[in-house]
């Protein structure tokens, strides 16, 4: 998979070895040649010297080709910048874009070509919420203008959800459970997966959907 990352700060120097030591065709833009070239370094990965908000250097970095972008620069205009050019000049399939500042994660739709927007603050508080929280929905990466979402459910010893296999929740459609997670383990589920007490249920809903879900697994 060809990945451009743009911005190779820490986070997207991260991203770049990361992704690049799990097989991945990595091309990083920067206007910071040392960052570039510490990059470079790494004969997997590959770098170009410029801003990539300017369309000739996304034309150099052959971005058409891209099957991910991340626009991981430290401001949040040049993401939105970024992405809209990736999306509305290049055609790229998957644009994540990085959310410096949390008053600005309204911004990152897909009005400006994002996929994804990964806002750090918001993940931090997901967390913590997800520490102390049981019995309640918490809310862990969103997606589609936030109109789908990843979330996270505790059961609580009186989860109507507790003793009960996937299968006989009769989830609504659109719903997925994506893991559980059982005393540090995770349990890929399936419809006979019995789920129990303690039980960390990740799953993907909608708008539609989540208010369902929620009274499914969680007590009212």
């Amino acid at each position: 998979m060809k990945v451009v990352i743009a911005g190779a700060g820490a986070v997207g120097s991260f991203l770049a070895q990361d992704l690049s030591s799990n097989g991945h065709d990595i091309l990083v833009i920067d206007k910071n040649p040392g960052a570039v070239e510490r990059l470079r370094a790494d004969e997997k990965i590959t770098g170009i010297i410029g801003d990539a908000c300017e369309v000739d250097v996304l034309q150099q970095a052959d971005l058409a080709a891209a099957d991910v972008v991340i626009a991981a620069t430290g401001d949040d205009e040049d993401n939105l910048v970024i992405s809209l050019l990736s999306k509305q000049e290049f055609a790229v399939p998957r644009v994540i874009a990085r959310v410096n500042h949390p008053k600005n994660h309204w911004l990152f739709n897909d009005s400006w070509g994002v996929d994804v927007a990964v806002s750090t603050p918001h993940l931090l508080s997901a967390l913590v919420e997800e520490a102390v929280s049981i019995g309640s929905i918490v809310h862990l990466l969103e997606f589609e203008d936030g109109q789908t979402r990843l979330v996270e459910v505790t059961l609580s010893e009186s989860s109507p959800a507790a003793k009960q296999t996937i299968d006989s929740l009769s989830l609504p459609r659109g719903v997925a459970v994506v893991a559980v997670v059982r005393e540090g383990r995770v349990v890929i589920p399936r419809g006979d997966t019995q789920l129990t007490e303690g039980d960390e249920v990740v799953l993907l809903v909608t708008d539609e959907t989540e208010e369902k879900v929620r009274s499914l697994l969680v007590v009212t």
